[in-house]
């Protein structure tokens, strides 16, 4: 990938976690980015997903938990714009 488009989507995903979350931080932009990866495989590739969690059953939990944290984040941010 060159350098301009990894820019370019950088830009993206930041302006992504903004309107996501209210916020954007580096730590935002990572979990944001993990959590598109993973809900993205798991609907398009189920069987990989379900075979990685049974492999890999503690980063499943902090997959869970990640969820939960940017659900929460985006309920938050959503209260309080008032969308």
């Amino acid at each position: 990938m060159n350098e301009k488009l990894d820019q370019q989507l950088d830009g993206l995903l930041e302006k992504y976690t903004e309107l996501l979350l209210g916020e954007v931080t580096e730590e935002h932009k990572e979990n944001v980015k993990a959590w598109v990866l993973y809900t993205y495989i798991a609907k398009s590739m189920p069987p990989l997903v379900k075979h990685w969690n049974e492999q890999y059953p503690d980063a499943k939990q902090d997959m869970m938990a990640l969820i939960r944290e940017i659900k929460e984040l985006n309920d938050a941010h959503r209260a309080k714009s008032g969308k």
